[in-house]
Formats: C-alpha cells, sequence, structure tokens
C-alpha cells in the first residue's frame, strides 16, 4: 500500500448530534499525524461532482458543540452505479486523496466496502446514525442525543396524556430497529415499546391492551418502533380504534426533530475517540474496517459485520418496561 499523504473525510445518509464533533477529531488528529486533509461536501455526492476543500485546522473550530454536519450530507443515486464511482476514484485522485474516513450509518459504509473493493482505496468507518443499529458497537454517534431529544419530548406529552386520560402512541425513528423506542420507553416510564424485533412472535398490541394496563391506570403512553411493515404508530392507533374503541388513542410522530439539536456530552466525547481511533487506525495500516466501541475499548469492526445487521436487542430491558409499569 502506498503511504497515506492525503485523507478525504466525508458525511453521509442521515445527519446524527456529533458528526461535527467526529469531523473535528478526524481533521485535527490527521493534521497532528502530518496528513493533510480535504472536506468531500454532501457525501458521495460531492465525491462524484467534484465538491472537495481543502480543511486546516481551524476549519473545524467551534463546531463541537453544533448539530448536524458542516459537510453536509446527502442521497447519491449515482454514486450507487459503477459509472458514478469510477468518477468518484477519479476525483478522489485528482485531488491527491489517498485514504477516506467515512461518517455515517448503514448504507453509507455499504457504499464504503463497494468502494473500497472495486479500487483498492483505504477506507475507515465511523458509525454515525441515531439508530443505534450498527455491529460491534455498543453505541453510535448520535443516538444517546436522540434518546434525550425523545425524553424531553415524552416528559412533555405525560402531562397531557394523564390530563386528557388519553393513550399516546409515540412513532421513533430507528429504521426498523427498536433501540431508541426500547430504551427511550425505559427513560420515559412508558408503558410499552412496540419494536419491530418483537413483530413476529407476538401480537404486541393485543399483548398490551389486554394484559398491560392496570384498572386504575387512566393514561398510557406506547413508544413505536417507526416500521413500513406495519404502519408505525398510525396504523396501531387505527386498529385500537376498532378493536379497542373504549380507549381514546393518539399519535404522535417525533420524525426529524430527534436528529437535530447540540450534541450530549457523551455524543461528543465518543465522536471525539472515534475519530482520533480512525487515524490511529489508518497508521496501523487498517482498512475497510468501522470502528466501534465495546465495553469502553475501541475495536475495528469489518463493514461487512457493521452491516450485517445482527446486533441483537436486550431482551432484559424488554421484560423491565412490563415489570415497572404496573
Amino acid at each position: 500500500m502506498a503511504a497515506i499523504k492525503c485523507i478525504g473525510i466525508l458525511t453521509s445518509g442521515g445527519d446524527a448530534p456529533g458528526m461535527n464533533a467526529a469531523i473535528r477529531a478526524v481533521t485535527r488528529t490527521a493534521i497532528f499525524n502530518g496528513f493533510k486533509v480535504k472536506g468531500i461536501m454532501r457525501g458521495y455526492k460531492g465525491l462524484v461532482f467534484n465538491e472537495i476543500v481543502d480543511f486546516k485546522s481551524q476549519s473545524v473550530s467551534n463546531i463541537i458543540q453544533q448539530g448536524g454536519t458542516i459537510l453536509k450530507t446527502a442521497r447519491c443515486k449515482e454514486f450507487q452505479t459503477p459509472e458514478g464511482r469510477k468518477t468518484a476514484y477519479e476525483n478522489m485522485q485528482a485531488a491527491g486523496i489517498d485514504a477516506l474516513v467515512v461518517i455515517g450509518g448503514d448504507g453509507s459504509l455499504t457504499g464504503a466496502g463497494i468502494f473500497a473493493q472495486e479500487y483498492d482505496v483505504p477506507i475507515v468507518g465511523l458509525p454515525g446514525t441515531i439508530d443505534n443499529d450498527l455491529g460491534g458497537t455498543d453505541s453510535t454517534i448520535g443516538y444517546d442525543t436522540a434518546l434525550n431529544t425523545i425524553m424531553e419530548a415524552v416528559d412533555k406529552l405525560r402531562d397531557t396524556a394523564s390530563s386528557h386520560e388519553r393513550l399516546f402512541f409515540v412513532e421513533v425513528m430507528g429504521h426498523t430497529a427498536g433501540y431508541l423506542a426500547l430504551n427511550s420507553a425505559l427513560a420515559t416510564g412508558s408503558e410499552a415499546a412496540i419494536i419491530p424485533e418483537m413483530e413476529t412472535e407476538v401480537d404486541q398490541l393485543a399483548e398490551l391492551i389486554n394484559h398491560g394496563f392496570r384498572k386504575s391506570k387512566n393514561s398510557a403512553i406506547v413508544i413505536v418502533a417507526e416500521n413500513p411493515k406495519t404502519g408505525g404508530a398510525t396504523a396501531l392507533a387505527e386498529r385500537v380504534k376498532k378493536e379497542f374503541p373504549q380507549y381514546d388513542a393518539r399519535v404522535t410522530i417525533l420524525g426529524h426533530i430527534q436528529r437535530g439539536g447540540s450534541p450530549t456530552a457523551h455524543d461528543r466525547i465518543l465522536a471525539s475517540r472515534l475519530g482520533e481511533a480512525s487515524i490511529e487506525a489508518l497508521l496501523q495500516g487498517q482498512r475497510n474496517v468501522m470502528i466501534g466501541i465495546r465495553n469502553g475499548e475501541i475495536t475495528y469492526v469489518p463493514f461487512s459485520k457493521a452491516v450485517s445487521h445482527d446486533k441483537p436487542i436486550d431482551r432484559n430491558n424488554l421484560e423491565l418496561v412490563k415489570i415497572l409499569s404496573i
């Protein structure tokens, strides 16, 4: 492998709080170790359409506290084609970029893996997604902030649910993964979490209605993970109207508010550690790995493992939600 002299950074897919902290850490660690740094705007789209800018240490000043991403992010259909990836590689070469650090989620790291194989490019990924659905890491950048955002919103909803004696279904993000729903249900004292991981095992709504509410409860909040297969919270509320008309069911979809906001201390620290570790990985000759964290220790996760969708939900927490809601 030729010596790396210049590192490109991009953020791709859905934005996540802490991405800027990661950009800052990657940039400054790279410069500290003698590398040149290029910022690639709008994810893979910037590679295809040649939106590449020089990054200095001052380029990342005063961004650690900002949500979103200063590099912007976009979906890129062109990068999904061999012709688009060829153009991206040619633009990379013309800009003098020898290696990439890709900050993003499932789709972003899948694309990184394909690109690395086709053009033998050293690529290191950072897990930047609020969904926490990447394998090989306990937490992803943005997950903790999103969890706190949900908690604050549900705390407010609890007030009106109690006042009006209603059953609230609160839909949260997760890209068909139940981590946000399950843990926000625990954090908010919600009566239940309805998650994709359980949909083939049990009728979660029927179980909730028939067994989940004690007689003295006149209001309830149920956290629902978004799920294209079932229709999410809206479909559940429609079922309640038909099958359990005694309940006044309402829906709140938190939507993209979960992605925004200043990152928590946890996400800033996580992003900083992972960002520094990405440059250390390249210095060690690592390639085609995501930087994860397990039990507080940095770990290298092959892209194939990171995007394999085999990260198990904590069944103990699911039981805990039931126990604490009696």
